[in-house]
């Protein structure tokens, strides 16, 4: 992100942010540096880990970073954390369950009229629509909600990029359990074995309807996963990805016959729609036959067009930019990807292309932490909005609640959708534009209609929540100050704001005026804060007293997220 550009609309105090960003004209080519950006590589990080290096290490593994996260990672070696960041399960607690009411079409003897509210729905199966609509909705919900729970652990980050690179659409597939099973899909495979994630994808029912893989017969080939497997999946479209159109057009050929079941959503292969010819290669993959074979034996023919595939140097450099993008910045110039992309896609391939490996290279580099990937990406919608709910603490009902949670979590879902990031329903097969679409990239999530909703979120949890259930959700302004170390102290209390809330600070000047403006009430003196405060601490009933702090905190902290720096991760 071009820094400068975008804190153009940077507000004091007396002058309100601007909420009209412009995106850059989409044909204006961004200037190329004269150097390069940065000149860090992958060496490992040898100093002890700073307390702002935690933070950003968090934040950009994490949905947010919240104090509690932070005190819990606290004086650890940087190997400590690394490697309980990529210490994952590949699994999840809960299950999507029974949220929906299904249509007055539904037939009566439809199986999932026989589930009450409040079930699991994955292993009932049904063809209405209306029901598989409610579990879209229900599915979508409950991801939400893994990601606001999550673990400490990079898992749900993972989840969602390879969400990213091996792209669906819920509406594509409609099928509610086809949906969960991709989704679980990616959870079992986010750190393992590229490869064998690879096949795993190409076999996921979801895969086979969404790309017509399923439509894909011998006597009327359907290119479109295999044009999408090496464009987007694999060998990508980098300057030395020499594969052809003929290519594509071959590896759909070898991918023929693979079928869904919809009666128990699991994939099949028909042989008697598989094309038994051989199937020529171009030079980009050595001239390279794939014999044709017969009967259950041509299922066999995918596990050597992968084998072909990732014989190319080309997938590990494609993956690999693919993470920089979204774990470091967008800027790839030939500095990166001489001293960084290169390096760790030689890891990714001696490592038999395990994700974990060159994860772990790549979050304990020099690069890393380089000062200059510091506050680098603008926040994405659901960053944005798990992010803040998990750092300002947010609770929720119990979980034996689950219809309040699910209509909860459904509406953080719509506001994150209303501010261009739809889990489950990116805009198409390429994912979120904002990963690769020159020259804006990240600005491509800031316009001048999502900016006023960021802040309209924001400004709604900190001031009145959203209500449901009689239930409320709300950013507490109260009990956000009073983890930090010493609240009764204005200077120091927004200090521990701006360090926990912003990935790049507030200059001393600018600090000073917004805890007089705010946490002074006009007043020049620190201690019109601190007395207040003092004052609630020692009558916690006393509601005039809490009304007075309460207010001052919801001003400081919806002032503190509707300015820009609060955008940036």
């Amino acid at each position: 992100m071009d820094r400068r550009d975008f804190f153009r609309g940077v507000a004091t105090p007396q002058q309100p942010l601007q909420t009209t960003v412009q995106p850059k004209p989409a044909q204006r080519e961004r200037p190329q540096p004269v150097t390069p950006r940065v000149q860090s590589g992958i060496k490992p990080y040898q100093q002890a880990l700073s307390e702002e290096e935690l933070i950003h290490l968090l934040k950009r593994t994490l949905f947010g970073a919240s104090k509690a996260d932070i005190d819990f990672f606290k004086g650890k070696t940087l190997d400590q954390v690394v490697d309980a960041l990529l210490t994952v399960s590949g699994t999840t607690t809960t299950v999507p369950v029974k949220t929906y009411t299904p249509g007055s079409t539904t037939p009566a003897n439809d199986p999932d009229l026989a589930l009450t509210a409040g079930q699991p729905w994955i292993n009932v199966h049904t063809n209405d629509g209306s029901v598989n609509g409610g579990r879209r909705t229900s599915f979508k919900a409950w991801w939400m909600g893994q990601m606001i729970h999550q673990q400490r652990n990079i898992q749900e980050k993972m989840v969602l990029f390879w969400h990213h690179h091996f792209a669906t659409e819920t509406n594509d597939i409609s099928n509610g359990i086809a949906c969960y099973l991709y989704n679980k899909t990616l959870r079992e495979h986010a750190l393992g074995n590229f490869k064998a994630f690879v096949k795993a994808i190409t076999l996921d029912p979801a895969m086979l309807r969404y790309l017509n893989g399923e439509r894909n017969l011998k006597n009327a080939p359907d290119e479109n996963y295999a044009r999408e497997l090496q464009e987007l999946f694999t060998v990508g479209k980098g300057p030395d990805s020499k594969y052809t159109e003929d290519d594509v057009k071959q590896a759909a050929r070898v991918v023929t016959g693979f079928r869904v079941r919809y009666t128990d959503i699991t994939s099949y292969f028909d042989a008697a729609q598989h094309d038994t010819g051989n199937k020529t290669f171009s030079a980009f993959y050595g001239n390279r036959t794939i014999t044709g074979k017969t009967g259950a034996d041509g299922a066999k023919e995918l596990e050597e067009l992968l084998d072909m595939i990732f014989a190319t140097q080309e997938v590990a450099k494609h993956v690999v930019r693919n993470i920089y993008r979204w774990f470091v910045y967008y800027e790839i110039d030939a500095q990166v990807e001489q001293d960084v992309i290169a390096p760790l896609a030689t890891i990714f391939r001696n490592s038999g292309y395990n994700i974990k490996t060159v994860m772990v290279a790549l979050l304990k580099s020099e690069h890393f932490f380089d000062p200059l990937n510091r506050g680098c990406q603008i926040k994405s919608p659901v960053d944005l909005v798990v992010g803040s709910v998990r750092e300002f603490g947010t609770v929720f009902p119990d979980a034996s609640d689950y219809a309040t949670n699910y209509l909860f979590w459904g509406w953080l879902q719509t506001n994150a959708a209303n501010m261009q990031q739809n889990i489950g329903d990116p805009p198409d097969v390429s994912g979120w534009k904002a990963y690769y679409q020159e020259p804006l990239y990240y600005e491509i999530w800031i316009n001048s209609d999502t900016l006023p909703k960021r802040n309209q979120f924001t400004d709604t949890m900190i001031l009145n929540g959203y209500t449901r259930n009689s239930k409320t959700i709300r950013f507490d302004a109260i009990a956000f100050a009073r983890q930090m170390p010493n609240p009764r102290d204005p200077n120091q209390l927004i200090s521990d704001a701006v360090k926990y809330l912003y990935r790049i600070g507030l200059s001393a000047s600018t600090q000073t005026q917004i805890k007089r403006d705010i946490l002074l009430s006009g007043q020049s003196q620190d201690h019109y804060w601190t007395d207040a405060w003092d004052l609630y601490i020692a009558n916690p009933n006393d509601n005039a007293a809490m009304t007075t702090v309460r207010t001052r905190l919801r001003n400081l902290f919806q002032y503190l997220m509707n300015l820009a720096e609060f955008q940036l991760a």
